[in-house]
């Protein structure tokens, strides 16, 4: 039986998970795209329209405005449209509040990141713990699928370690996720998706499992040089980040997990400033004329819509995990990982390589569960899941993977294995429906 989706957020990552449910319509019966501004959905399904996507007969999709943090509102528009599966694209601020309205009304759950308080920054890790698995017992007593962090990081990289773990690894010890966005946009400072969001993880505190120990050290005060695939020699730093809470409890024996993230000299100066001079900051202030602010909210605004990045952004991302371990008594070392065009996305759905990333993946997961591979009725970290099936789907929605073997001299690349461990019958993450 098709399901019926609610897309929740109309930032650029809503944009694109809207736009590939679209492509989706043998899957899905309908889908409902839902954000404050009902302008902003209803031009962004005239977009869909537009690019002559051949929907299913009895197909629809249609927009809805909605209050993230009105959880009866969203309990009520669930209802309402009999949404089986709520992907939250909203900022990370509500994923609490969006969380309990699909408990209450008993739709499965995806989101993209951890929930964030907007008062606080550097809170205690891990934060999984004080926000949402509070709500872990009550999931599985009610048969609630919720699946967290679904979108690129978090997400798809936590995939890759399972599957790491499933298929190339005896013991892991280490893992250090990458990111790098050597793209041009042509502005002369953006960010690529909500600024709030972004500059604020950017600005956190740096923490990370070092020794099996959780460490914390000041933003951008760890850098290293990494040479990947395509894009080329990168510097990277060392930052906080949603995955680095999760992975220690799922993959076995891990000492270490960090988050790093290429920024060029550019945006570090441009960032420098910023803080100096007060604009990220996150308590009210009040000008001189009597108006009251937060700084960083006004450095938003004066910020390009990342949405509106898209047309004319060149280059790409590359996105992975390198990984440290043994495998039959050797030491091993492997990077798998993602690279995406951001020209090839704006063509296939009108968006930028960033949020594509993000919001591709929660798409991915709402087809797995659709189709019952991911339907497990409780909550999880993608790194729980079977890892095999959600690779392969997201291979098909332009999301392909790689894997090169690490050793002294160039690295080689290996081809990962389409059938799962864990089980032999699932080959693809498509499965013919019913």
């Amino acid at each position: 039986m098709k399901k019926s989706i609610l897309v929740i957020g109309a930032g650029a990552v809503g944009i694109a998970s809207a736009q590939k449910c679209a492509q989706y319509s043998h899957i899905f019966s309908q889908v409902c795209f839902a954000s404050r501004t009902l302008s902003k959905c209803e031009a962004v399904i005239e977009d869909i329209k537009n690019r002559n996507n051949n929907f299913e007969e009895g197909f629809s999709i249609f927009a809805r405005t909605v209050d993230a943090f009105d959880k009866s509102s969203i309990v009520a528009l669930i209802k309402e449209t009999q949404s089986d599966i709520v992907i939250n694209v909203c900022t990370a601020f509500a994923n609490m509040t969006i969380l309990e309205a699909c408990i209450e009304a008993d739709a499965a759950y995806l989101d993209t990141a951890v929930h964030e308080e907007a008062a606080v920054l550097n809170s205690e890790y891990p934060w999984y713990e004080e926000f949402e698995w509070t709500k872990k017992s009550i999931c599985e007593k009610k048969g609630i699928t919720a699946i967290l962090g679904v979108g690129f990081d978090p997400g798809v990289v936590n995939a890759y370690c399972a599957y790491a773990q499933d298929h190339e690894f005896d013991s892991i010890d280490s893992i250090d996720i990458l990111d790098v966005n050597a793209g041009n946009h042509g502005h002369f400072f953006a960010t690529n998706f909500d600024p709030e969001i972004n500059l604020r993880e950017i600005i956190d505190d740096a923490g990370c499992l070092e020794d099996s120990q959780w460490r914390s050290y000041p933003h951008h005060s760890r850098s290293m040089e990494f040479d990947m695939p395509i894009v080329g020699k990168q510097k990277l730093y060392l930052m906080g980040h949603d995955e680095v809470h999760s992975l220690p409890n799922f993959i076995e024996g891990v000492k270490d997990v960090r988050f790093w993230m290429g920024f060029n000299d550019h945006y570090i100066n441009c960032l420098t400033v910023f803080k100096e001079v007060g604009l990220l900051g996150i308590e009210e202030i009040t000008t001189a004329d009597g108006i009251k602010v937060v700084p960083l909210h006004v450095l938003k605004a004066c910020l390009p819509d990342p949405a509106s990045l898209a047309e004319g952004y060149t280059g790409k991302t590359c996105i992975g995990t390198l990984i440290k371990g043994k495998k039959d008594a050797n030491k091993k070392e492997v990077f798998i990982y993602n690279i995406c065009d951001h020209q090839e996305t704006y063509a296939d759905i009108g968006t930028q390589a960033v949020a594509f990333t993000a919001g591709v993946p929660p798409v991915a997961a709402a087809i797995l569960i659709a189709q019952g591979v991911w339907n497990i009725n409780k909550m999880v970290n993608v790194e729980e899941l079977d890892a095999v099936p959600f690779i392969n789907l997201l291979g098909t929605m332009g999301l392909a993977t790689k894997m090169q073997i690490i050793g002294n001299g160039k690295p080689v690349d290996k081809a990962l294995q389409t059938v799962s461990k864990r089980d032999s019958n699932v080959k693809s993450g498509l499965v013919e429906l019913s």
